[in-house]
C-alpha cells in the first residue's frame, strides 16, 4: 500500500475502533476511569512499540527534545477522550458525533492554518469547507 494513504488509514481504523469501543463503555464506569485504563493501554503499546522499531529514536533522545506542543496534545486527549464519552452518555448517536465534532475542528483549524502554518485555501478546499458547512448544519439539528 503507498505510505501516503497508510497513515490514514491507520487513524481511519483507530478511528472506528476508539468510537464504537467509548459508545460501549459501560454507563457505571467513572469517566477518568475509563480514561485511565485506556491511556495505561496506551502507554504499555506505545513502549512495546518503542523497543521494537529498531530504526528509531531511543525513547531518552526523543525525551531530550520535546516542547510544549507535547502538553497540548495530552490535554487536547483527555478533554476529547471525556467529552466523548459524555457526548454517548447523553444520548448522542455514533453516526453523528463524531461527524460533528471533526467537521468543527476542521473548521476552526481552517484559520489557525491559513495563519500560523501559511497553509494554502483552494476554490477545491473552498467548495469542501461549504458542504461541511451545511453537513454540519444538518447533522446538529435535533
Amino acid at each position: 500500500m503507498n505510505s501516503f494513504y497508510l497513515p490514514i488509514l491507520m487513524t481511519i481504523c483507530g478511528g472506528v475502533l476508539y468510537h464504537v469501543g467509548q459508545k460501549a463503555i459501560p454507563p457505571t464506569v467513572h469517566p477518568f476511569v475509563a480514561v485511565t485504563v485506556a491511556y495505561s493501554i496506551g502507554i504499555l503499546l506505545c513502549l512495546v512499540a518503542l523497543y521494537l522499531d529498531p530504526a528509531g529514536r531511543s525513547f531518552s533522545a526523543s525525551f531530550k527534545e520535546l516542547n510544549w506542543s507535547v502538553v497540548g496534545v495530552g490535554l487536547g486527549a483527555v478533554v476529547i477522550e471525556i467529552g466523548f464519552l459524555l457526548a454517548y452518555r447523553h444520548g448522542w448517536n455514533i453516526n453523528a458525533a463524531s461527524v460533528v465534532c471533526n467537521i468543527s475542528v476542521a473548521l476552526l483549524l481552517i484559520p489557525i492554518g491559513l495563519v500560523v502554518f501559511r497553509e494554502h485555501l483552494t476554490l477545491r478546499h473552498a467548495a469542501g469547507i461549504g458542504c461541511c458547512l451545511i453537513g454540519l448544519y444538518l447533522l446538529s439539528k435535533k
